[in-house]
């Protein structure tokens, strides 16, 4: 007989329930807080029942729970690493998903409350509906934290960006598309956003003195600084006037949007200089950066995502992992030619394969080739279609590279 124990993760309580393979009824249930006090009650009652002599001998038990955001980690990893549970009765822990808990639970067409998810967990354990948790080492759950965090981060800053573009449209609407250089350089948003220098200081400077002060902020990386002087004079000519009251608010929303990006920046460094070392003592990641066009951040992305291949059967097996497959919906005569990806899957993943699939594609003429082909074959969402089709090849490489532990090796031409 085994026993199945399904707990429902909160941020600060843990719900649990147990149910044999001999009865659909919980044999033990309770609540306690999201602690290792918790974790050990939950275990002492476990085991309590498991040795209870006058019932049949356990084989196995099976413990699970959903992922849920971080509030599962502790209890996942102290069931995974409790040995004398394993040793005993050959535990195994396992980490559910979240829809197909939710799709499990939708069948069962019952009330939903922190007791009864437990015990839906339970019973889809008890039903075989799951994949056995394959542990991974400190070493890769070090680098998903740097790689997830850097991603939340680049997204905070994309927003800033957005923020900041707009208010910029409002004091300078011809910027972004005259300036001969990116509204997002340095030296742009600093002779900008009104942090050092107001419009009517910009608009009596001579050309010759805004050069100087172009080349002093950029430190002479532009080649020609009375060229983008001019350009910058222009953008400021051509623009409508902004009201003087406007143009105070707006450079002071400039300014906070300034700083924000500033601090954006300032952490996707930290963040890169973190997972570059880290990346260093990882072979996997040593692998896939082999890859023309992959750097350390999407290759550690990958990897951290990924953990041991040994997970996944075959790539098709990883493909599904990251959302990156397409359901046939074929009935009679009827099949459907245009599908779409699913929802599910790992996200994060996905974005480390997409991104990685259009560098690559700039590297490696393999690659281009078979964008440009993909690109072709239809008329809308021509770049997106052939990215994410880009990305459906490059995991059959990467899986390969994980597999065999070796460095990428270019087509001979």
């Amino acid at each position: 007989m085994n026993l199945s124990v399904g707990i429902d993760v909160g941020k600060s309580k843990l719900s649990y329930c147990g149910i044999t393979t001999e009865d659909n009824k919980p044999v033990f249930r309770g609540e306690v807080s999201n602690d290792t006090n918790g974790a050990k009650e939950i275990q002492q009652t476990i085991v309590k029942w498991a040795d209870n002599e006058s019932i049949d001998p356990i084989r196995q038990i099976i413990i699970g729970m959903e992922a849920t955001s971080v509030y599962h980690y502790h209890i996942m990893q102290y069931f995974y690493n409790n040995h004398d549970l394993k040793d005993k009765y050959r535990t195994i822990t396992v980490c559910l998903n979240p829809k197909a808990s939710h799709d499990f639970s939708k069948v069962l067409n019952t009330d939903k409350t922190d007791r009864i998810d437990a015990e839906h967990i339970a019973l889809q354990l008890r039903s075989g509906i799951y994949k056995p948790t394959i542990d991974r080492s400190e070493e890769y759950l070090a680098i998903q934290r740097l790689t997830r965090e850097r991603s939340h981060v680049v997204k905070e800053m994309a927003g800033a960006k957005n923020h900041y573009l707009n208010n910029l449209y409002l004091k300078i609407n011809t910027a972004d598309s005259k300036l001969p250089t990116s509204v997002f350089s340095t030296t742009m948003m600093t002779l900008l956003s009104g942090e050092k220098y107001s419009l009517n200081q910009l608009k009596n400077t001579t050309i010759e003195d805004l050069g100087n002060i172009i080349n002093h902020l950029s430190r002479g990386a532009f080649k020609d600084p009375e060229y983008v002087a001019k350009a910058v004079k222009k953008s400021i000519h051509d623009s409508y006037e902004l009201n003087k009251t406007i143009e105070y608010s707006v450079d002071l929303t400039l300014g906070i949007y300034l700083t924000q990006i500033r601090m954006y920046q300032a952490q996707i460094k930290q963040f890169e200089k973190a997972i570059d070392q880290l990346s260093k003592t990882m072979h996997e990641i040593q692998c896939l950066q082999s890859i023309p066009g992959i750097g350390a951040v999407y290759s550690a992305g990958i990897v951290a995502e990924v953990g041991q291949v040994k997970r996944f059967p075959n790539e098709a097996g990883l493909a599904k992992y990251a959302g990156l497959t397409w359901k046939r919906n074929q009935s009679g005569n009827y099949d459907q030619e245009e599908k779409h990806l699913p929802h599910n899957g790992d996200q994060y993943l996905r974005y480390y394969l997409v991104e990685a699939a259009d560098s690559v594609r700039k590297h490696d003429p393999v690659f281009a080739a078979y964008y440009a082909k993909k690109f072709k074959e239809v008329n809308t969402h021509q770049h997106h279609r052939a990215c994410i089709l880009t990305a459906r090849k490059l995991i059959r490489v990467i899986y390969t590279l994980l597999q065999q532990n070796k460095l990428y090796e270019p087509a001979s031409s």
